[in-house]
């Protein structure tokens, strides 16, 4: 990823850098408030990056005619994403723009035929390989370790988060907002109200991971609220939701004290799909576990392709000698 340019891709005719007098009548807030609270905040800052392109950098989302941009600029905008950004990440900011486009048409601010030929500009082709990493059973089980190794609360409460990002696959943004209401005990069952894309789904934590769960249920209590809380360093729980940066500090620190190797929050994840179908799980499943709207989302997990790669290339003989 490269700064701005310094100058605007195209020029929109009448640009005033000027939010809209009322905000239900902008098309970004439109299409902000029918998304869910994660995906309106990584929209959003799609939409910001291409304001700026659009506007040298002096406008946000908000300050953007919308109803001005037509099929040279959306082609412009597609170029300097694709030079700019990984193609997933391009194609994603160009989806944001065919929605706050389309809520600007629906508005009756963009005539139909040069909406349709905005939003027809191609997406990016290409592909690169999957950031981020699976974790071992090893690293797994060294984050369970140095979480017992703690005996205040924080070490029962950071197990039993560490079993449902790992064990029920779940997303940071959808952990902090359970609550305690959306676990059962008797089945495992997790409710997420909160999915990407406003979904609900029914996710399950299993064995073990059970355990961790109603092992910090008898440690935070049967008071009505978030599944997961803040600990006072007097050990008392505070009964209000942990934020997402919480759940990735505490994550940096016992990766630090178990010595597993630098991973994000989403590996936990990635290591749930790829463990699910290694271990033979059928991909619809897993698909419907994640909460994903596409398969062709959850193969991007699916790890047993690579492995076949693997097991080939060790099928060539390499003569290599040494000096």
């Amino acid at each position: 990823m490269t700064a701005g340019p310094a100058r605007a891709l195209v020029a929109l005719p009448d640009l005033q850098i000027v939010p809209f007098t009322e905000p239900a009548a902008s098309p970004v807030a439109v299409y902000l408030a029918q998304l869910s609270p994660s995906s309106r905040r990584a929209v959003r800052r799609d939409l910001d990056v291409i304001a700026r392109l659009l506007s040298s950098g002096e406008a946000d989302a908000d300050g953007i005619p919308w109803h001005f941009v037509r099929y040279s600029h959306a082609a412009a905008i597609r170029q300097a994403l694709a030079e700019r950004y990984a193609p997933a990440g391009a194609n994603r900011m160009l989806s944001s723009l065919r929605g706050v486009l389309r809520e600007a048409w629906n508005l009756g601010l963009l005539p139909a035929e040069d909406y349709q030929r905005a939003i027809s500009v191609k997406t990016v082709r290409g592909e690169r390989l999957p950031a981020g990493r699976s974790l071992s059973a090893g690293e797994v089980r060294a984050l369970f370790v140095a979480c017992a190794g703690d005996e205040r609360p924080a070490g029962v409460r950071d197990a039993a988060i560490v079993a449902v990002l790992y064990g029920a696959g779940l997303r940071r943004a959808e952990l902090v907002q359970l609550q305690d209401a959306d676990y059962t005990p008797s089945t495992g069952g997790v409710r997420v109200r909160t999915g990407k894309g406003n979904k609900e789904r029914l996710a399950y934590v299993s064995g073990m991971g059970c355990a961790a769960v109603d092992a910090w249920l008898l440690v935070r209590g049967g008071e009505p609220g978030p599944l997961f809380t803040p600990i006072h360093r007097t050990g008392r729980v505070q009964m209000r939701a942990l934020r997402e940066q919480s759940v990735y500090d505490m994550l940096v620190r016992r990766g630090t004290q178990a010595g597993v190797p630098p991973f994000s929050p989403h590996d936990l994840r990635r290591t749930f799909a790829g463990d699910l179908l290694d271990a033979g799980a059928d991909i619809s499943t897993v698909q419907k576990l994640m909460g994903h709207s596409s398969v062709t989302t959850t193969q991007r997990y699916d790890r047993r392709g690579e492995e076949t790669k693997r097991r080939a290339a060790g099928l060539l003989y390499i003569p290599y000698t040494s000096h």
